[in-house]
């Protein structure tokens, strides 16, 4: 699919950028499903949805969740903004907000969910691009969390809401 066709008629989207892991592709494709995400939309980087470890951890998912390459990356980031979309951009940066209290206020609002890959995660022109940059509080001195498991948090709190 094309990017404006995954965008048609969703309110929540997952933004990919360098997932190259397929146990985590496959892992964010089963908690969107699970979690009510309307597509994924995979920017530069990621690995095959398609591939069969891929479709394997993500339970089939990957090949229910429509899902949609940006074929000009990271101007497709502008073009979901042009579509009404606020995108967030998951960082474990201290300087951003609680994941938390961004979604409060965005409750009426399509939300696109911007995840890098582990270790350098999202560049910095995507981070540009994003409307807020959003963390998840952590302790222990852990500075962050699989990009599976801190994507799924996100989706969950969208959902909740």
């Amino acid at each position: 699919l094309a990017v404006g066709d995954v965008l048609a008629n969703a309110r929540t989207i997952a933004v990919l950028e360098g997932v190259n892991d397929h146990e985590n592709l496959g892992a964010i494709f089963r908690n969107a499903a699970g979690l009510g995400v309307d597509a994924v939309i995979f920017g530069q980087g990621c690995a095959d949805p398609l591939y069969r470890r891929a479709v394997r951890v993500s339970m089939g998912h990957a090949l229910l969740v429509p899902f949609a390459k940006a074929d000009h990356w990271p101007a497709d980031l502008y073009r979901l903004r042009d579509n009404g979309f606020r995108l967030l951009a998951m960082t474990p940066s201290l300087q951003a907000r609680t994941l938390a209290e961004v979604i409060d206020d965005l409750q009426d609002e399509k939300v696109a969910v911007l995840v890098g890959a582990e270790g350098p995660g999202l560049s910095d022109a995507a981070l540009r691009a994003a409307d807020v940059r959003v963390r998840i509080p952590m302790s222990r001195g852990t500075d962050s969390l699989n990009v599976a498991t801190a994507a799924a948090l996100a989706f969950y709190e969208r959902a909740r809401r």
